[in-house]
């Protein structure tokens, strides 16, 4: 007997449907399973023929030819566990219901029958919903995770004994729909701990960041040892704008895939920020490997990736960051398969300006030579540099400043500037796709960056003064454009133009040598 079942697989962060074919014949007993899957996939014929068993349910004991359809795709992990167990149930005639096909099963399943969580859910609803399909099981342990994608109708269940009684009607109590909850509805607790009201000081390095987090611009503190640029960086997350519900859809559909989703919570309600160690390897910071899993770049999406002791990273790894800084996605190019993962992030970089981390400074002298200086600079390529909107010098402060009294600005005011320029932001690119200034395309900033003949004259000065390549020319612009939106001017002016460009000096103080 014959009998169809849907369930869904994953390409990166995007579910694909797949038809699981069941053909029970009678011959020497044995499951077959076809269809390009992956050892995961091989061994759910020992997980299924258990669960059945143990699930207090019939397992004829025949030969069973299992297609995972489409064939000339991978499958990989134990997600079609339920589906191939319903589909052996249904061949075997213990489903009574034909509307069992209407389903989509996700599911893996324990020896004893019980259903466990998957990890990449939340990608498969959101693909399943847009193809049409309204009907899912999904496990108990995921209903978190289902409960805001609405327009579908979704049962968690927690055993496969539950599933057949489900689907022939037989529960006791009728197992209820996944309640769907309003994202407004989310408790989004702050996890940052640190306020710049708590950095004494770096009023100019605090200026940075703040046009950073309004337009979305990447930035590089450098100075020495113990001024404050780790703090600065972990501060630099309370003052970014709250994540638009698309934008926490983007984010948990990622995290959900690389298996680091909290269920409890079911969605991210903050900008990610992330911070992975300069021993940390070239894979896990752009994804791929056996699974395909994204990497630090992509977990950092819609949020901020700080790279502390930049130049200490791999020459490899900072290279990797040139498509994601460029394109806002990385696309990880494997033996079995190519996926593109999206990487939309804020780079904050801090390094020292020498091996010794005293070079250039006010107090203390450096005892590196020229050429030691060199060689650790020179680990940032230009080009890395020259995709670097914002760089800041930050030097160490003052013992007057250390322990002065005079209360420095909270992150909650600074933060409330901010989302007025996103907000302005937001308006202007309506319906754009784009919601920030550091991602405007070259149209856009043709309509929305004018310049007056001052504000030209002076552009001029500077790209043929400090050699800009074109490049950094349109960073210029669009950190202008961020500066204007900070102070509520509709029109850039010749301020904004010349506080931008002394963003992109330090290149040349340092690279230089």
């Amino acid at each position: 007997m014959l009998s169809k079942v849907l369930s869904f697989g994953l390409i990166g962060i995007e579910g694909f449907l797949v038809q699981i074919e069941t053909d029970m014949i009678g011959g020497i007993p044995n499951i077959d399973i076809v269809g390009l899957g992956d050892t995961a996939v091989k061994e759910s014929k020992e997980r299924v023929k258990s669960a059945i068993r143990n699930s207090g349910l019939e397992y004829p004991v025949k030969h069973y030819t299992i297609n995972l359809a489409p064939a000339d795709i991978k499958k990989e992990g134990p997600i079609y566990d339920l589906g191939i167990a319903v589909g052996i149930l249904a061949a075997s005639g213990q489903i009574k219901q034909k509307n069992y096909k209407d389903y989509i099963y996700i599911g893996e399943l324990s020896l004893d029958g019980s259903i466990k969580k998957v990890r990449g859910l939340l990608p498969m609803l959101i693909s399943a919903r847009s193809m049409g399909y309204k009907k899912v099981i999904l496990p108990k342990e995921n209903e978190e995770e289902a409960r805001f994608i609405d327009g579908m109708d979704m049962w968690a269940i927690s055993s496969l004994k539950e599933v057949l009684d489900f689907l022939n009607g037989e529960t006791e109590t009728p197992i209820q729909k996944v309640e769907i909850k309003s994202f407004d509805e989310v408790v989004k607790s702050s996890a940052n701990k640190l306020d710049f009201e708590n950095v004494k000081g770096q009023a100019q390095a605090k200026r940075a960041l703040e046009i950073a987090a309004a337009g979305g611009h990447n930035v590089l503190m450098i100075g020495p040892p113990g001024s404050g640029k780790s703090m600065l960086a972990k501060c630099f997350s309370g003052i970014l704008p709250d994540l638009t519900f698309e934008e926490a859809l983007e984010v948990t559909k990622i995290h959900s895939v690389a298996g680091e989703l909290d269920l409890k919570e079911g969605i991210i309600t903050q900008r990610p920020f992330r911070t992975p160690h300069h021993t940390a390897t070239t894979i896990s910071l752009a994804g791929g490997g056996i699974h395909s899993k994204p990497g630090e770049i992509s977990m950092a999406h819609n949020g901020v990736l700080f790279l502390d002791e930049f130049p200490e990273y791999s020459k490899q790894m900072i290279e990797t960051l040139r498509q994601p800084l460029e394109d806002g996605q990385i696309t990880v190019a494997r033996a079995n398969q190519t996926v593109t993962y999206p990487s939309n992030f804020i780079l904050v970089a801090s390094m020292n300006p020498c091996p010794c981390g005293y070079y250039g400074s006010h107090d203390r002298e450096c005892k590196c030579s020229p050429i030691q200086i060199h060689k650790y600079l020179s680990r940032v390529s230009g080009p890395i540099m020259d995709r670097i909107d914002i760089q800041v010098e930050v030097d160490n402060i003052t013992y007057k400043e250390l322990n002065s009294t005079e209360k420095e600005e909270s992150s909650a005011s600074i933060k409330q500037r901010v989302d007025k320029a996103r907000k302005i932001q937001l308006e202007r690119f309506k319906n754009m796709k784009t919601f920030s200034n550091a991602k405007m395309t070259v149209p856009q900033m043709k309509k929305f960056c004018h310049l007056s003949p001052e504000c030209l004259t002076l552009m001029e000065q500077a790209f043929n003064n400090l050699k800009l390549s074109a490049r950094a020319h349109d960073r210029i612009l669009k950190v202008a454009r961020t500066i204007a939106d900070l102070e509520g001017e509709a029109e850039i002016l010749p301020a904004h133009i010349a506080e931008a460009i002394s963003y992109r000096g330090l290149d040349r103080k340092y690279w230089s040598i």
